[in-house]
């Protein structure tokens, strides 16, 4: 066995090149074929390992190596080949095609039971529609994250709406408290002296110091419906009123709200400018229209206040017909069109938590709709704005004043031999209308509450009643209801401080009469009449 290798290594035999019998084009016809092989069989070896060893992560990398070993190994039996054209070494050539056979075989072993799982590895049309599909799962992650932080913006937006809400509400629970109990302390001034004015006519100097001191009073009511219309306890007061004196008498307000560093200009027609509204409500929203208009220019700048007649068609939030607009512009920083646009909303406000309600505006625009008319604003960043008020045009006018006036003798004849009852927590209050009642002739009795009203109600049967709305244990309305419930028939007048316009509707209706205090004999006079009428 020894000897027949060693012959074999020997290359005892012929070369290949004598079977070719030396034809020259026959020989280097191999020699070149054989070169350019096994270059690139020997090649492609070297890209494999280059690509296994910068890819790690690519699967199957074992059989990568294997590929190499075989191709390396096929390369090597044609540089054989080209030694054997000229050498009988076909033993050598035996072993490198054996070692190439085995790498041949291992090869394919390995590679067909791999085949399956290589199959299975995702092409690139299918990788890119699970990218396509990731992609589209990150979209709606993003936009749920971003409906998330949206929805919490407006959470947080809510709780801190709620929170000024609440305050303000305390605010005006609190407000709305002093203002009754001022209120009844205006009503018993405003009718003594009403009655001491009445008995000193003769006397022009206890005449005058009576009218001077209910115009003090008159202010006084002022002041306290400004409060009420703040605490939004109190019922708008439609009346037909002069819009020229309220514009002027309001640019003094103004002057002391808003500093000296704001020009305030009045444009105001000479003759009259006739109004349908609520005056308080009207003196309160040109306030707030004010204080906007001042936090919008905090290094100075021009306010007007302009009067001007204009017709309104075919829109949908008034009715058509002619309006008084009173127009309040600033020059202002302005607002966007977004912002403009939402600026009636409650609890909208531009302003930092604490520095605004965001009530300012709904409030004038709910009066403005509550008085028939509307509100409007105009503003562009950087040029100011300007809100407009239409109110409805007035034919004729009346003065809202506690000046001693004189009833009507239509109102008194009609009063005469009524028998009323009063319902007032405030014993002032009773004495002072007990005696406004009894000089028109009326039977009066009293009672201190509800459930004592109620009581006397058989006893005393009286015809009409007067009641006020803010007591402890009933209100007004409660009494009412149950009055009601007993004498269908009965006249209620409410004389009180407020009146939440709810509670008295949802008893009395449209049929409800209600005297805001302070008032005088005339006033009060002309609405018992019109409850009994």
């Amino acid at each position: 066995m020894v000897d027949i290798v060693r012959e074999m290594l020997a290359g005892s035999y012929a070369p290949h090149g004598y079977c070719l019998l030396w034809q020259p084009w026959l020989v280097w016809t191999h020699t070149v074929s054989d070169a350019l092989i096994a270059g690139a069989y020997f090649s492609i070896p070297l890209a494999l390992i280059a690509f296994v060893r910068r890819r790690r992560d690519v699967a199957f990398g074992g059989i990568f190596w294997l590929f190499a070993l075989f191709i390396t190994a096929c390369g090597a039996t044609h540089v054989m080949n080209i030694w054997n054209l000229w050498h009988g070494d076909y033993a050598a050539e035996a072993i490198v095609k054996a070692v190439t056979a085995m790498a041949s075989v291992s090869t394919a072993i390995i590679l067909w039971p791999l085949l399956p799982r290589a199959i299975a590895l995702p092409s690139p049309a299918r990788l890119a529609e699970a990218n396509t599909s990731l992609s589209a799962r990150i979209v709606e992650r993003d936009a749920a994250l971003d409906a998330l932080r949206a929805e919490i913006e407006e959470r947080e937006k809510a709780e801190a709406a709620l929170l000024q809400s609440r305050k303000m509400e305390a605010v005006g629970q609190l407000t709305g408290g002093i203002a009754h109990d001022f209120n009844n302390l205006l009503q018993v001034v405003a009718g003594n002296l009403e009655l001491i004015a009445r008995k000193v006519k003769e006397d022009t100097n206890l005449t005058r110091m009576s009218t001077n001191a209910l115009s003090a009073v008159d202010r006084g009511k002022r002041l306290t419906g400004q409060l009420l219309a703040f605490s939004r306890l109190q019922r708008l007061e439609l009346k037909n009123f002069d819009l020229v004196p309220l514009m002027r008498e309001a640019r003094e307000l103004l002057a002391r709200t808003i500093g000296p560093s704001i020009t305030i200009d009045v444009d105001v027609p000479t003759e009259e400018a006739l109004a349908i509204g609520d005056r308080v409500q009207l003196e309160l929203a040109i306030l707030n229209l004010a204080i906007n208009a001042r936090d919008a220019m905090p290094d100075g700048g021009r306010l007007r206040i302009g009067i001007r007649h204009e017709s309104l068609s075919g829109r949908d939030d008034v009715e058509d017909g002619d309006y008084v607009a009173i127009d309040v512009s600033d020059t202002g920083s302005g607002m966007s069109a977004e912002t403009a646009s939402r600026v009636f909303e409650p609890f909208f406000t531009t302003k930092p938590v604490g520095k605004g309600s965001g009530l300012g505006l709904s409030m004038v625009f709910g009066m403005a709709r509550q008085s028939g008319g509307t509100a409007e604003i105009w503003s562009e960043l950087g040029r100011g704005t300007t809100a407009t008020i239409y109110l409805r045009v007035a034919r004729g006018h009346e003065i809202s004043t506690l000046r001693p006036e004189a009833a009507d003798p239509r109102d008194v004849a009609q009063l005469g031999g009524l028998r009323v009852l009063i319902v007032d927590d405030e014993a002032e209050v009773r004495d002072v209308l007990a005696a406004m009642l009894e000089e028109f002739g009326c039977a009066v009795v009293e009672a201190s509450g509800g459930k004592e009203a109620l009581a006397m109600m058989e006893a005393e049967d009286p015809e009409a009643m007067v009641i006020d709305f803010a007591m402890p244990g009933m209100n007004g309305a409660d009494v009412a209801r149950e009055v009601l419930k007993v004498r269908p028939d009965m006249r209620i007048v409410f004389a009180t401080g407020f009146a939440q316009s709810e509670a008295i509707d949802a008893v009395m209706g449209d049929d409800a009469v209600v005297l805001r205090k302070p008032f005088g004999p005339a006033t009060l006079a002309e609405a018992l009449a019109k409850a009994v009428g």
